[in-house]
C-alpha cells in the first residue's frame, strides 16, 4: 500500500480514532474549510474542495487495493472532508457576499452544515444509499459528496428562513 496514499485517506491518521471516526474526521475538516475561506473565499474553498474530491478518490482507491468489493474502511475519512466541505459551500459563499462580521466565525452556520452532513451521512436517505451501496472509492467518496450535496441544499433553505428571504 503507498504509504502517501494511506496518510491522505485515514487524513494523517484522524481516521482511525477509535471513536466515531466519520464524525472525527468531519469535525477536524472545519477548521482547514474556515482557513481557506478566509485565505480565498468561497472560490478557494470551492477549487479546494474538487481538489479533495480527486485525490481523495485517488487515495480512498489505492487504500482498499486488494480489499474485498465491497470494503468501506471506518479508517478512510477523507471522504467525509469532501462532503463536509460541500456542506459547508453555501456558508462560505455566503460569507463571501456578506459585509457582517460574521466573515470570522459565523457559528450557528458551521455547526449546520456539520450536524445535517453527518445526519445525511448517518441515515443515508434516497440518493445516498444507493452511492453507498456502490463498491470501490465510487461509493466511499460519493455517497458523501451527496450528503454533503443535501446538506448544502437543506442548509440554504434554513438560512434563507433565518434571514427572512421567503417572506
Amino acid at each position: 500500500m503507498n504509504s502517501l496514499a494511506k496518510a491522505i485517506a485515514t487524513m494523517g491518521g484522524i481516521g482511525f480514532s477509535p471513536k466515531a471516526p466519520g464524525t472525527v474526521g468531519s469535525a477536524v475538516a472545519i477548521l482547514p474549510a474556515w482557513l481557506l475561506h478566509w485565505a480565498g473565499g468561497f472560490p478557494l474553498f470551492a477549487v479546494a474542495t474538487l481538489v479533495a474530491i480527486g485525490v481523495g478518490y485517488w487515495a480512498t482507491a489505492r487504500y482498499i487495493d486488494g480489499q474485498p468489493a465491497d470494503a468501506d474502511p471506518s479508517e478512510v475519512v477523507v471522504d467525509e472532508l469532501a462532503g463536509q466541505w460541500i456542506a459547508l459551500w453555501p456558508l462560505s459563499w455566503g460569507m463571501m457576499y456578506s459585509d457582517s462580521a460574521a466573515h470570522v466565525f459565523p457559528y450557528p452556520g458551521w455547526i449546520a452544515g456539520f450536524v445535517l452532513f453527518r445526519l445525511f451521512d448517518i441515515l443515508k436517505p434516497g440518493p445516498i444509499g444507493w452511492a453507498d451501496r456502490r463498491h470501490g472509492a465510487f461509493g466511499i467518496m460519493a455517497d458523501d459528496v451527496i450528503a454533503g450535496m443535501f446538506a448544502a441544499i437543506i442548509a440554504t433553505i434554513m438560512a434563507g428562513l433565518a434571514h427572512g428571504w421567503f417572506s
